[in-house]
This record gives structure tokens, C-alpha cells and sequence, in this order.
């Protein structure tokens, strides 16, 4: 029943399949804005969670214009490929994350992350 309006970045966390691509089973996550993090409304809807999420040190890497899946595991292979094989990150799942409304046309900003083990 609180409108608490759009929050940056949404992230959705990807759970790759063998072959790089996304499995079905995808979270999205939104950004609780700041006054309403230490008391947070109640969602009414029991598929919505609320999780606080852990410190986390991450590799990233940054793109630009509409991401659609394609570029995020485009992106991720990227990243996957820069690191090598000496770092030491999470391979069960990775974050893909948007900072723009819908309507930006230009400057867009998109980011994958590997959370650091």
C-alpha cells in the first residue's frame, strides 16, 4: 500500500545453464529506497521477499543500450574470459543490472557482476 517509486539499479540474478544461457529460474531485485530501508512495508504479495543482501566484493563490467539477455551472457563470457583462471568468483550464479528507465534513449548503463568468493 506505499508507493516507494523506482530504485537503480534492478538487478536480476542469472543462474547460467552448461552452455552459458540463462536458466529459467531468474531472480529480480529492487533496491528498497533509503527512508524506508530500517522499516520496510510488508509486501502483500507472497512471491515478494524481503532480503537484505551481504556485503560483497564483485567484478564487473559495463555496457551500454537496451541489454537484453543476449548482451548480459555476451557480457558475462566477456568478464568470465578478462578474469582467466587465477580469480576465484562465484560460477552458480552472476548479476545482471540496469540503471535506466525504460524511456532513456541514450547513455544507458548496464552492468554484469561476478561476486568475488
Amino acid at each position: 500500500g506505499v508507493g516507494m517509486g523506482m530504485t537503480a539499479p534492478v538487478s536480476i540474478t542469472a543462474f547460467p545453464a552448461e552452455d552459458g544461457s540463462f536458466q529459467q529460474k531468474v531472480k529480480v531485485s529492487l533496491r528498497i529506497p533509503s527512508q524506508f530501508q530500517d522499516n520496510p512495508p510488508c509486501p502483500t504479495d507472497e512471491s515478494i521477499k524481503i532480503e537484505e543482501r551481504q556485503e560483497m566484493t564483485i567484478y564487473s563490467t559495463q555496457f551500454g543500450g537496451y541489454a537484453k539477455e543476449a548482451d548480459y551472457v555476451n557480457y558475462a563470457a566477456k568478464l568470465k574470459a578478462a578474469l582467466g583462471s587465477d580469480a576465484a568468483y562465484r560460477k552458480d550464479f552472476y548479476l545482471c543490472n540496469g540503471y535506466d528507465p525504460p524511456m532513456k534513449p541514450y547513455g544507458r548503463r548496464n552492468e554484469v557482476w561476478f561476486v568475488k568468493e
